[in-house]
């Protein structure tokens, strides 16, 4: 009797440090996909952000310049969208073959200089502050 009850209680301890081993590989298997997944979204949401900016202000300065703004400030805004425009260009291409959390994050960072140029040409341009405020806040 003794020897069965000693058996059964073996196999309980085997079972529960089995689950919990296999338990914990699973766990940590899904956290570092989910982690790339969200450092995908995360990624491709800065470049989306930086690719609307720069449509959205594109037609503003041609609005401008038709108006007459003033002479330097196109130059400042044409130099800081053709930046922006290669940081999207570059973020578009880096994301197309971005695979780790650590190349979304280099995706994101590309993105991110990309609107501190569309902030330069929004406050060159003098257009409203307070909306280029809200790019660079990172959240």
């Amino acid at each position: 009797m003794g020897f069965a009850v000693l058996l059964a209680l073996l196999l309980i301890v085997g079972a529960v440090v089995a689950r919990r081993r296999w338990g914990r590989a699973r766990d940590l298997s899904d956290v570092s996909e989910l982690s790339d997944l969200d450092a995908e979204a995360d990624a491709n949401r800065w470049v989306v952000r930086l690719g609307g900016s720069l449509s959205a202000l594109d037609v503003r300065i041609r609005a401008e310049a038709s108006a007459g703004a003033e002479a330097g400030a196109d130059v400042i805004a044409a130099q800081a969208l053709t930046a922006a425009a290669e940081r999207l260009r570059t973020a578009r291409d880096e994301l197309a073959t971005a695979r780790t959390a650590a190349q979304y994050a280099l995706v994101t960072r590309t993105a991110v200089e990309g609107l501190a140029h569309v902030r330069t040409a929004r406050t060159s341009l003098g257009l409203d502050q307070a909306e280029a405020d809200g790019l660079m806040r990172i959240g």
